[in-house]
């Protein structure tokens, strides 16, 4: 379990790491080193996903790790409330950032281990909190730094931390 503390309330979420072993081992790393704290929000789509914890409030990218590979065959969906790990092209080039879909997004499910169909890899989902979600989602956004879907007023991850 773990606690994402925001600008808009908390949410917790309860991370899965028997199906996603190497995805909750690596996001738990960085929630451990505090990497997390005082990161956005910066990609935020209502009827599709908010995306965070690659850019500071400046919207300067954080360095990461190496990437983890993709576990998107793993049996959970991009259902409303799960969280998911967000990557480039690559489908194994996921490192930090996350998003929280706020729909039903099978489109985004492992349908294949091809280009097209890896998918992006769930690893929990949220438990509490979904009325923040639903605040965060409705934010106004603009373009900002050559991104698309960026909040007006920054919705800032103040901490997240593991919850017994």
């Amino acid at each position: 379990m773990i606690k994402i503390s925001t600008t808009f309330g908390d949410m917790t979420l309860e991370l899965d790491a028997e199906k996603a072993p190497k995805t909750v081992a690596n996001f738990l790393e960085y929630v451990r080193e505090g990497f997390y704290d005082g990161t956005i929000f910066h990609r935020v789509i209502d009827n599709f996903m908010v995306q965070g914890g690659g850019f500071d409030t400046n919207m300067q990218q954080k360095a990461t790790k190496a990437p983890v590979e993709n576990e998107a065959d793993n049996g959970l969906k991009n259902e409303f409330g799960t969280i998911a790990m967000a990557r480039t092209m690559d489908p194994h080039s996921a490192t930090a950032q996350f998003f929280i879909n706020v729909s039903n997004n099978e489109f985004l499910n492992h349908s294949g281990k091809n280009m097209q169909g890896w998918g992006y890899a769930v690893f929990g989902k949220v438990t509490e909190g979904s009325e923040v979600l639903d605040k965060i989602r409705a934010v106004a956004t603009t373009s900002r730094n050559g991104h698309q879907d960026v909040p007006v007023d920054a919705v800032i991850i103040e901490s997240i931390v593991e919850i017994a």
